[in-house]
């Protein structure tokens, strides 16, 4: 079992399924969580089923982040809080729906990077990371100029941060999820002529469950990944081996 005893641990994104599960799985272990999502209801009802602490801001405005993350006492972050956009073409893309996901998936992660990397510089114990990217940076996915794009730019932010932040003890890794078959994303990646040859290709062929991802978070965000950072670890089930 983990130890979390260094201090609190951030997680954007809460209300959602991979967001949620991680919760559920560091106040198992432990930890101290301060949860954000865009769903008052879910986090209410997360905060009641965890004992975790909500902590509400808008990944896409800097004041309210910066307002929300200056000085608070925080060990780690889980920069899960993302949006999908749409499916769509470089040819057809909406380039206000393509603004907008890289507003919250790269810019917002970036912007609780920046400000809750200071606080951890403040505190001078060290900290870490952990940014929940996706299989879509990795590989071109037809349908996700938008998405994939947003994830790629969050691969970087993290290699980019491992690199600034290791001097302050501070380590910074990705994962990089498959789908996780939830309502929301069955209406596309549930389509047989979308699922069947996707999970022909995956060697494991079957999607993930959130309880899948939130395990390897739990483990980066540990002593136990002591010694790893600047890394993008696939949870894809080998798709982005093949």
């Amino acid at each position: 079992m983990y130890k979390f005893d260094k201090g609190p641990i951030l997680v954007t994104g809460a209300s959602g399924g991979i967001g949620g599960a991680t919760v559920r799985h560091l106040t198992e272990a432990g930890a101290e969580v301060i949860a954000n999502g865009r769903n008052a209801e879910a986090l209410a009802e997360l905060a009641q089923a965890t004992g975790c602490r909500t902590l509400p801001f808008d990944l896409q405005s800097e004041d309210e982040i910066r307002g929300a993350l200056e000085g608070l006492d925080v060990y780690g972050v889980v920069n899960c809080g993302g949006w999908g956009g749409e499916i769509a073409t470089p040819m057809d893309t909406d380039i206000d729906v393509f603004d907008k996901v890289m507003s919250i998936n790269a810019r917002g992660a970036l912007l609780v990077t920046k400000y809750a990397s200071r606080a951890m510089i403040d505190a001078g114990r060290g900290g870490v990371f952990v940014n929940v990217s996706s299989q879509a940076s990795l590989v071109g996915l037809k349908g996700h100029i938008s998405y994939g794009s947003s994830k790629a730019a969050l691969d970087n932010i993290t290699r980019v941060s491992a690199l600034e932040l290791g001097k302050y003890g501070i380590r910074v890794n990705s994962v990089n999820p498959t789908v996780v078959m939830t309502p929301m994303s069955a209406w596309y990646w549930g389509r047989p002529e979308i699922e069947k040859p996707f999970l022909e290709t995956m060697p494991l062929g079957r999607w993930a469950s959130e309880d899948e991802i939130a395990g390897p978070i739990v483990f980066l965000l540990s002593d136990a990944a002591s010694m790893i950072s600047g890394i993008t670890l696939p949870i894809d089930g080998g798709f982005t081996a093949v």
